[in-house]
């Protein structure tokens, strides 16, 4: 559907403060909250306060990012803002680093640094409230509890080195104030084994487990599909690593010749036989030591698809004796293939995607649908996770040898691959299966911004992260783009209003299956979607000019003050002339305007990274042009952060949420695509 907006065309010609007073408008119906005063509450009247404090410094606003999660060697920051704390303008203090959990009120305080860092806290900015209270020499983790070391930052108010009203703490019960973390591509705390096993046919086994095992009870079983042509014996990669970090592996003999179907039975069967012989697999080695409620399926390529099939057919009602789709925790395809098309749906099990942009198999051609990996992503309902990788052809992903199957500019190759893999793949199952709280932020910070330490630093190496909670987590999807076809009317209900020529909305599937631009505005380069699929967004451009696109939060859902971050998805259009004129990341501003008209704006990029421009292969539709599949990313902004340096933004009552577009707010020119706007928890 295209939206129009003649009826608002003349919007762009008026200034900023006649558009703030139409976008009144949009927030006209009447609601009961009052006004509330944020920056009112002083630390004196908590017992004690927990504020986020721990972070990174940022050059432009908000200033200051809070984090969770640092790699060993950063340094720890902190910020104190005399916004959010008024009563503690021009007041000396002093910090401290402390691990976590190890200080109850009334203590007497310990730092984890050398000593803790007096400091005076600003009269106006939070600019002049940021200290380093350690340059980078506390230690990750090196057991298999958590993957990150935990740490308490405590504001020591009154200076009596005890922990007591009115101090701060950034930590809780359920959570550090931030975890350090090692190279998590190195080895894990155990020495890995391997050992093959023979049971016959297609039950062939490549299994991997910690020489300690006797000693380590229960753990989560892993199980690898490989793909069409490739050898179960290819993934040691992830064998080795995972089980130096306490996990067993099981790579099995995968049927793909006859397709996916096949592979899927071999899955089925491989995972149901180990489990029920393992009194008498590698002498009994394992016996006693599976966690069978904590299974993990991952396949590539033809094996990708399959273990989605797999699953589907547990749902389906197939039964084995041994397990069932409740023990499968998380789904992980890499560079999947999608001959079943929409029937190759997954469910709501937490599910992650593995995409190669260089991958010159499973392509990601727009006259392919087989070859489409994105689809499978689209249509699994529950928690779902994507990483796209500049550079990786399809050989890249197994330890085989042979030609990485790749076509492109600057080829990153298997051993950077692995590396990258290795520190992606850990955090992920590590977060899905143990909730491990230093894991996350491994899962949605961009690529500019959080890295596993363990990954290659080359410029060619360029990361692409999704990340979308669970529809049952109780997040607010202000629009997704799936409902209310209705002209200007977001899926929440709201109005939607724009100072933008046209607004494309439908399915994100390329029209011309050749990823060339033809319309004047079109889904060029959509590979989310392929037939039968409903996966839609929007499309717009704007070139030289300030543009503005503008979503009324309804009146019932105005409440933003429960949620943590405003979410969305979007992607640069592939070889379009806004997008190559200039080949970098594409920045743009978001912003909240509440019921009285305040608003807060925020440049992504202030972040560290925009929206990343489309690896540059050839390929699909014409061998001069460059640029495949539009490579969507999440980018994720904290609630808080728009109130940051006093900002007396009222999240009880927000009326709008903007984007906004063009020189005044970041690229000056771009063409994108944007999707999932939406409102989530930590």
């Amino acid at each position: 559907m295209l939206r129009t907006s003649s009826s608002v065309r003349s919007v762009c010609l008026l200034s900023r403060n006649r558009f703030l007073l139409l976008t009144a408008l949009l927030a006209s119906l009447p609601v009961s909250a009052q006004q509330t005063d944020w920056a009112s509450s002083s630390p004196s009247e908590l017992d004690p306060g927990a504020f986020a404090l721990a972070g990174k410094r940022l050059l432009a606003y908000p200033y200051f990012q809070y984090v969770n999660t640092f790699n060993e060697g950063d340094p720890i920051q902190v910020a104190l803002d005399p916004g959010v704390f008024p009563t503690l303008r021009q007041k000396q203090v002093d910090i401290y680093i402390v691990t976590h959990a190890s200080t109850q009120v009334g203590d007497e305080l310990f730092p984890a640094t050398d000593f803790p860092k007096t400091v005076v806290v600003p009269l106006r900015s939070v600019k002049d409230g940021i200290f380093t209270i350690d340059p980078g020499t506390l230690a990750g983790a090196t057991g298999t509890t958590s993957i990150g070391t935990a740490y308490d930052v405590i504001v020591d108010i009154n200076r009596n080195s005890r922990f007591d009203a009115p101090d701060l703490i950034d930590g809780n019960a359920k959570r550090a104030g931030f975890y350090i973390v090692a190279d998590l591509a190195a080895p894990g705390p155990y020495q890995g084994v391997e050992e093959l096993y023979n049971g016959g046919g297609f039950l062939q086994q490549d299994i991997y487990y910690p020489d300690n095992i006797a000693s380590l009870g229960e753990l989560p079983l892993i199980v690898v599909s490989h793909g069409n042509g490739h050898d179960h014996r290819w993934y040691d990669h992830l064998g080795s690593h995972m089980s130096s970090w306490g996990y067993v592996v099981m790579s099995h003999r995968n049927n793909t010749g006859p397709g996916p179907g096949a592979a899927a039975t071999t899955t089925l069967s491989n995972t149901n036989h180990l489990l029920g012989n393992l009194d008498t697999i590698l002498s009994g080695v394992l016996d006693g030591h599976i966690d069978r409620d904590n299974i993990v399926w991952i396949g590539h390529s033809r094996g990708g698809e399959g273990v989605v099939i797999a699953y589907r057919r547990l749902l389906d009602g197939q039964v084995f004796e041994e397990f069932g789709p409740e023990d499968i925790k998380l789904v992980s395809s890499i560079a999947p293939t999608d001959f079943g098309g929409p029937s190759t749906d997954i469910g709501d099990v937490p599910y992650h995607l593995w995409t190669g942009g260089a991958d010159n198999d499973v392509n990601g051609c727009a006259v392919c649908n087989v070859c489409q990996t994105f689809h499978l992503h689209e249509r699994a309902d529950g928690e779902r996770y994507s990483i796209s990788l500049h550079g990786v052809g399809h050989g890249d992903f197994h330890d085989g040898g042979g030609p990485s199957v790749a076509m492109g500019p600057c080829r990153v190759g298997r051993l950077q691959t692995h590396d990258i893999m290795r520190g992606y793949f850990l955090p992920l199952v590590k977060w899905v299966l143990e909730g491990d709280p230093a894991a996350q932020e491994f899962l949605w910070r961009q690529w500019e911004d959080l890295r596993p330490s363990g990954a290659p630093l080359d410029d060619c190496v360029v990361v692409d992260l999704m990340y979308q909670e669970h529809p049952a987590s109780g997040k607010f999807v202000l629009d997704d783009f799936q409902s209310n076809p209705a002209v200007d009317v977001s899926s929440s209900g709201g109005a939607m209003l724009t100072s933008l020529a046209e607004v494309l909305e439908g399915r994100f599937d390329d029209p011309n299956n050749s990823f060339n631009p033809s319309d004047p505005l079109s889904m060029n380069a959509m590979t989310l979607a392929g037939n039968g699929d409903d996966s839609s967004g929007i499309v717009f451009e704007w070139d030289g000019a300030d543009e503005v696109l503008l979503f009324q939060v309804p009146q019932a859902q105005r409440d933003l003050s429960g949620f943590a971050y405003l979410s969305f998805r979007a992607a640069q259009a592939a070889r379009d002339p806004l997008t190559t004129v200039v080949l970098e990341d594409l920045d743009l501003s978001v912003e909240l305007i509440d019921f009285d008209g305040r608003s807060s704006t925020i440049r992504i990029g202030a972040y560290g990274g925009g929206i990343e421009e489309p690896y540059q292969r050839p390929r699909c539709g014409g061998m001069n042009l460059r640029g495949w599949a539009n490579e969507f990313e999440t980018i994720r902004v904290r609630l808080e952060d728009f109130r940051s340096d006093g900002r007396r933004l009222d999240l009880t009552r927000i009326a709008v949420v903007g984007f906004l577009f063009g020189p005044g707010f970041g690229s000056s020119q771009g063409r994108i695509g944007l999707d999932e706007i939406e409102f989530t928890h930590e």
